[in-house]
């Protein structure tokens, strides 16, 4: 309880803006949250995935990559982020599909709304088009609890179409 006050808030402060993308610095971040689930008491010699799954915990990426979709569905000022919506009618999945920007520097790459995009796009239409925001994160945990990211860090989100992101 501890620690999802008072350390995790500080992880998670402004992720959409420096979220790390090298695994490096990924892990520099989970230790943090590995060296705290060590300090309950009866968990201390089970590996980090048991011990997440046991305090009910999902990893810091994860959160980062649910913050990011929560992110999203909020109104944004079309000064701060582009996000170029498909004006393609003939789309696969749901009717707000992005466009898969190219860049070539890390810089533009790993932005916010290149960060998102494919991960977006792989969502099923039922969770894109949810009415609040409340019922967009009751449906994208639940989509997303099947996933291996929910316990494991090093795992990455795979979308309905088996996409790798």
């Amino acid at each position: 309880m501890l620690y999802k006050s008072i350390v995790r808030s500080h992880l998670e402060y402004a992720n959409a803006v420096w979220n790390p993308h090298r695994e490096g610095f990924i892990k520099d971040l989970e230790r943090v949250q590995m060296r705290a689930t060590k300090l309950v008491s009866g968990l201390k010699k089970k590996c980090y995935k048991e011990r997440l799954t046991a305090l009910k915990l999902p990893p810091l990426k994860y959160r980062r990559i649910r913050g990011d979709m929560i992110e999203v569905t909020n109104t944004y000022d079309d000064n701060t982020v582009q996000l170029d919506i498909n004006s393609d009618t003939r789309t696969r999945g749901h009717a707000k599909k992005l466009v898969v920007k190219r860049c070539r520097y890390d810089v533009r790459k790993f932005s916010f709304s290149n960060r998102i995009t494919n991960i977006l796009n792989s969502l099923p239409d039922e969770i894109i088009s949810a009415p609040t925001v409340n019922t967009f994160k009751n449906r994208l945990e639940r989509f997303w609890a099947e996933q291996e990211v929910f316990y494991n860090y090093k795992a990455n989100i795979t979308g309905n179409k088996g996409l790798n992101l």
